[in-house]
């Protein structure tokens, strides 16, 4: 039972972990490519939420997400394809409402998926280590 609540509660821990540098990643390369958003190339805008302040590309939104499904489809791989409709929902939403081109979605997703792999190879590279130094008995 304990080691079921502490896989839970390291789950949920990653999960924030990686959210957080998905969002730090989309804004960091948000500040490098500068692109417009999407209201702004045009006369009048259109869209159906207040316009963001920032830049366009990649969606932090999508990288939130798709790096939070990445990290809990891991951990429980029979969840893995609602996560992924989940986040895909969450992407395709902010094309919808008019503040995303159809790229910045995509490369937020590839953003978030690439923070939660990097995040994993981590936290297993750091699980051998510990597992390599305990001495045997």
């Amino acid at each position: 039972m304990l080691a079921v609540l502490y896989r839970r509660w390291g789950v949920l821990a990653l999960t924030v972990i990686a959210i957080a540098l998905a969002d730090a990643a989309a804004s960091g390369i948000k500040a490098l490519v500068d692109r417009e958003r999407p209201p702004l190339r045009y006369p009048e805008p259109k869209t159906l939420v207040p316009l963001p302040h920032d830049e366009s590309f990649p969606s932090g939104h999508a990288a939130m997400s798709f790096a939070g499904a990445t990290v809990i489809s891991f951990a429980f791989p029979g969840l893995a394809p609602v996560l992924y409709v989940l986040a895909a929902a969450v992407a395709f939403s902010r094309v919808y409402v008019g503040v995303h081109y159809p790229l910045d979605v995509l490369g937020g997703a590839v953003v978030g998926v690439l923070v939660a792999t990097a995040l994993r190879l981590l936290v297993t590279a750091q699980q051998r280590s510990r597992g390599a130094m305990r001495p045997e008995r």
